[in-house]
């Protein structure tokens, strides 16, 4: 060597059969992982099963059909939902029962209200027929039968029973009463020609 250095040597002894065995080692694994692959065996198994499924080289016997699983009907969340669902009607009863019923009593004053109106409208209407003489007048000669000077007071009587009451005379439309038997007509005769010649 131009150096004056003579060549390196290779590692004899140790160190090849070191390095020989790292590479055997080596190979091994490689083809461990190349048996492993050709039987269907998978790399991860985090992979999922239909990669597992497909993996080249796995026999069709390994594969298995799985059903999917069925959703429950009524989860917890449903539950706890309709739980809640049924505390807030049950909350919400009495308040809307007491706003029904505050609803009612309203419409039931403002109706008597409405009664109330219309019986002052007739009174002040009343009130003001009053201050018109000619209506004073009309009302004195109707209640208490007051004629102004001058005039005469005819009063119509518009009892019949009572009429014919004052004359004697049956009232209208009531039946005659019967007359006696004839034979209670000439007893009482007979009585009475007794009665004379007694006397």
């Amino acid at each position: 060597m131009p150096s004056g250095q003579g060549p390196s040597r290779r590692p004899t002894g140790a160190g090849r059969g070191s390095a020989t065995g790292r590479a055997s080692t080596a190979r091994s694994n490689r083809e461990t992982v190349v048996a492993a692959r050709s039987a269907g065996t998978p790399r991860s198994p985090n992979r999922p099963a239909a990669a597992r499924r497909a993996a080249p080289g796995a026999t069709a016997g390994t594969a298995r059909r799985t059903a999917a699983p069925q959703p429950r009907r009524l989860t917890g969340r449903a539950t706890v939902l309709v739980a809640v669902l049924i505390a807030l009607a049950l909350a919400y009863t009495y308040p809307i029962r007491v706003y029904l019923n505050q609803q009612s009593d309203i419409a039931e004053m403002e109706s008597a209200q409405a009664a109330q109106r219309d019986t002052i409208k007739r009174l002040q209407d009343e009130a003001a027929l009053w201050k018109d003489p000619n209506y004073i007048k009309t009302q004195a000669r109707s209640r208490f039968f007051m004629v102004l000077p001058g005039e005469e007071l005819l009063i119509l009587l518009s009892d019949p029973d009572g009429a014919a009451r004052d004359a004697g005379l049956p009232p209208p439309g009531a039946t005659p009463p019967e007359p006696d038997p004839w034979y209670g007509t000439l007893w009482s005769s007979v009585e009475a020609a007794n009665a004379e010649s007694a006397g």
